[in-house]
């Protein structure tokens, strides 16, 4: 297994972000999980799909931040 040429700015991609914000979400307890979801107004079953939807979008957005070729 190789790690892509840019891993050390992974914490600038926005996908990455996304996960981090999905597994600190997946952390909390669940009365803290279900305030988050009515503060969202999104309900329990709409998760994955808002959570893939997002990494979805977060890979076809250009992130010059996260290229070697940029300062």
């Amino acid at each position: 297994m190789r790690l892509i040429p840019n891993a050390g700015r992974a914490w600038r991609m926005l996908s990455v972000q996304i996960a981090t914000v999905a597994v600190v979400y997946s952390a909390l307890p669940a009365d803290q999980q279900a305030a988050v979801l009515a503060l969202l107004g999104i309900g329990p079953e709409r998760i994955p799909g808002v959570i893939g939807l997002g990494v979805i979008l977060a890979r076809l957005i250009d992130q010059p931040k996260t290229r070697d070729d940029t300062p």
